[in-house]
């Protein structure tokens, strides 16, 4: 899927911990948004509730692209999910700690990492 300024590729399952992953490159405002608000709710809807949202090719995100990970993650959550976000660079990273998102949302340094994480939560 594309939209101007932004691309999402969608991958479910084939990491052997049962994980999507959402692959989001470009920016992410208020114009782009949606179209990874569509693909989140594409996996919910599917009930594919373990996800991680792979962000090494985003250099920019606004409140509404914050605004889609908060808002979901209850829900996420409550069917026993989780949302995780993976490769953020310096300056999305920066505003991710600003806005201690950290409290609510765990990051890792790449997308293996975060699948990893799922497969140790199994695990335990």
């Amino acid at each position: 899927m594309a939209v101007d300024g932004i691309v999402v590729s969608v991958t479910t399952g084939t990491n052997g911990a049962g994980v999507s992953v959402l692959k989001v490159s470009g920016y992410l405002d208020t114009t782009t948004a949606s179209e990874l608000e569509t693909a989140l709710y594409g996996l919910l809807d599917r009930e594919h509730f373990r996800i991680v949202v792979d962000l090494t090719g985003v250099n920019y995100i606004s409140s509404a692209g914050w605004g889609i990970f908060i808002g979901e993650i209850k829900r996420i959550r409550n069917h026993g999910g989780d949302l995780k976000l993976a490769g953020m660079v310096g300056d999305v990273h920066e505003v991710f700690q600003l806005l201690e998102f950290h409290s609510i949302l765990e990051a890792y340094t790449s997308t293996q990492e975060a699948v990893d994480a799922f497969k140790a939560r199994n695990a335990g």
